[in-house]
C-alpha cells in the first residue's frame, strides 16, 4: 500500500510536471500554449488569448514549437529578448497574440493602454512598466509588469485595455496556486 501512494501522486500530476518538454507530444505542447494555467481566454467575442509569456512552461512549449517546425517561425523582437535578459528577475510579461495589427499604431489608443492596463495583487495595484507592440515578425502585444506576485497570494488580476480589437477592455484572472511549476511560481 505504501508504494501505491507515490504512484497515485505521480499519476495525479499534470504531464508538464512529470515529463521533460522535449518528450511532450505535439498535442501536449499545444495544451500548454492554449489551455494550461498560464493561459486564459477572455471575452466578450472576439475572445482574446492572454498568456504569461515568461513562465517557464510557456517558454519551453514555444521553444518546442520552434524546434519541431519545418518552416521558419516568427522571430521574437531582439529588443524584447535583450530586455528579458536584463530584467527577468524584476519583471514578467503578459502576452496577447494579435490576428491583425490594426489599431496598434494609434498614439491615443497606446496611451490609453498604458494608462488603463494594471495588475492587482491583493489590495495593491501596479501599472505596466512598458510594452512591446506586435510587429509583422512577432504579432504579439507584450505587456511588462513588475514581479510583485508571491506564492502566498491567491489571485493575480489584470485589467487590460487592448488597442485595435472590439471591446478593448478585458479582465483576466490567474490563480497563483495553479502557476507553480516544479515547486516554483512561474509567471
Amino acid at each position: 500500500m505504501r508504494t501505491m501512494v507515490p504512484l497515485l501522486f505521480f499519476l495525479a500530476q499534470p504531464f508538464w510536471e512529470t515529463t521533460p518538454p522535449e518528450k511532450w507530444t505535439d498535442r501536449q505542447v499545444a495544451a500548454v500554449l492554449q489551455t494550461s494555467p498560464w493561459v486564459e481566454s477572455v471575452g466578450p467575442d472576439p475572445a482574446v488569448r492572454v498568456y504569461l509569456a515568461t513562465a517557464a512552461p510557456i517558454e519551453q512549449a514555444e521553444s518546442e514549437v520552434r524546434i519541431r517546425a519545418r518552416k521558419p517561425l516568427t522571430q521574437l523582437d531582439p529588443d524584447y529578448l535583450e530586455y528579458l535578459a536584463e530584467n527577468r528577475e524584476y519583471a514578467f510579461v503578459l502576452a496577447i497574440p494579435y490576428p491583425a495589427l490594426t489599431g496598434m499604431g494609434n498614439a491615443d489608443e497606446n496611451r490609453r493602454m498604458e494608462e488603463e492596463s494594471a495588475m492587482k495583487v491583493g489590495r495593491k495595484s501596479y501599472k505596466i512598466l512598458g510594452h512591446f507592440p506586435p510587429v509583422t515578425t512577432d504579432p504579439v502585444l507584450r505587456l511588462v509588469f513588475p514581479r510583485a506576485v508571491k506564492l502566498t497570494d491567491k489571485l493575480v488580476e489584470f485589467q487590460l485595455y487592448v488597442p485595435g480589437i472590439p471591446f478593448p477592455e478585458r479582465d483576466v484572472t490567474f490563480f497563483v496556486k495553479d502557476l507553480v511549476y516544479h515547486g516554483k511560481l512561474e509567471m
